[in-house]
């Protein structure tokens, strides 16, 4: 019933040829008439080649559809809680490893090399609400607004209630935390009672407290924002994992910011022999570990690496040479050093003689810059 040139088959027959003794370990052990590993990761590549990715939609296509049936071999169907399992339990440890496993595959068949690798990059907007933004340069700006204020405000606090907080002037959360057991020590002592409510006077210590309390919650979460942006100037309220980025325009020309990923993948002989996702939004600051990464799963690395502009830097072009690779990385400029105007432009370094034993540059007036 199912033809010979189906793509089942093929897949069937590629995910057999594979070693999964790695998704295997992530299993304590398996029923006998339990749905094996293998199988389930048949199940799951072969939903999301026909664009199916509900666990409960895959349940049902396992079913009622003869090629799902095909894949589980006469075993009864998983349920949508055990796909679901599988996916973020079982697959997603070693999905490194299962897809170095299938370029390793295509190698043996002959299908690819280790000659040229082509490596380019695409951004996919995240499921997140665009305007959850929260910026690294505005966090630091506000950080740095309330720390002018934080000298004031716990000086006044040492001269009200006579104690001696912070020591070689430096304020930090431990110190605004010590601040609080000290006047709640003195609240406590003295009996002082706290009053909440319209109409109701506060008492100084109340007042210091609450603003003491307002500060070390607005630190809190100034160190929580830079802690999660990291090395990155944005990110996600509702993903924080997405950073925000320039989208390619639409069909209105509406270019903006999104929360979004940084999908890289290397083809060689138009099969994807590598991929993996960043929230790096330039593809200049992919280039290195990705290349990293592929070579150490890989376990080989290919000899030339082609990219486009968007990948082209001094430090990309130093670690290519260094791990004795050949890059062929378009230049940022390529289209407009094709103009006249550029090629006669004397100023500029590519149109001047470079002395490498002197390290210097003589224009063709025979001037070396300054």
């Amino acid at each position: 019933m199912i033809p010979a040139d189906d793509p089942v088959r093929l897949l069937s027959a590629c995910v057999e040829g594979m070693d999964l003794s790695e998704l295997y370990a992530k299993y304590g052990r398996i029923r006998k008439n339990q749905v094996t590993p293998k199988q389930l990761l048949k199940i799951i590549v072969y939903a999301n080649m026909n664009r199916l990715y509900s666990s409960r939609d895959i349940e049902k296509a396992c079913r009622q559809n003869i090629n799902y049936m095909y894949l589980l071999d006469g075993k009864p169907a998983p349920d949508h809680a055990a796909i679901a399992r599988f996916h973020s339990l079982h697959f997603s440890q070693c999905s490194k490893k299962i897809m170095a496993e299938m370029a390793w595959l295509l190698r043996r068949l002959g299908e690819v090399g280790s000659e040229t690798v082509f490596i380019d990059g695409t951004k996919i907007e995240a499921n997140a609400n665009k305007y959850t933004f929260v910026w690294e340069k505005a966090v630091e700006k506000n950080l740095a607004k309330m720390m002018a204020k934080l000298p004031d405000f716990v000086a006044e606090c040492e001269s009200l209630y006579g104690l001696h907080i912070v020591y070689h002037n430096e304020i930090s959360l431990r110190t605004l935390k010590r601040l609080r057991r000290s006047l709640y020590k003195i609240k406590a002592e003295e009996g002082i009672g706290f009053v909440y409510g319209s109409g109701k006077r506060k008492s100084p210590l109340q007042r210091s407290v609450e603003q003491l309390e307002e500060y070390i919650d607005r630190l809190k979460g100034y160190i929580q924002k830079l802690h999660i942006c990291g090395k990155r100037n944005s990110y996600s309220k509702t993903d924080n994992d997405a950073t925000f980025m320039r989208l390619k325009e639409d069909a209105m020309l509406n270019g903006q910011l999104k929360p979004a990923y940084n999908l890289q993948h290397a083809v060689d002989s138009e099969y994807i022999v590598w991929a993996d996702i960043s929230s790096r939004p330039t593809d200049t600051l992919t280039l290195k570990p990705f290349l990293k990464d592929m070579q150490e799963n890989l376990s080989y690395k290919y000899r030339e690496v082609v990219a486009d502009a968007g990948y082209e830097s001094e430090e990309n072009y130093l670690f290519i040479e260094e791990n004795g690779q050949l890059s062929y990385i378009k230049p940022a400029n390529y289209e407009i050093s094709k103009s006249r105007k550029y090629r006669t432009d004397i100023g500029r370094h590519e149109n001047m003689a470079y002395d490498a034993d002197r390290d210097v540059y003589t224009c063709k007036n025979g001037q070396e810059p300054v």
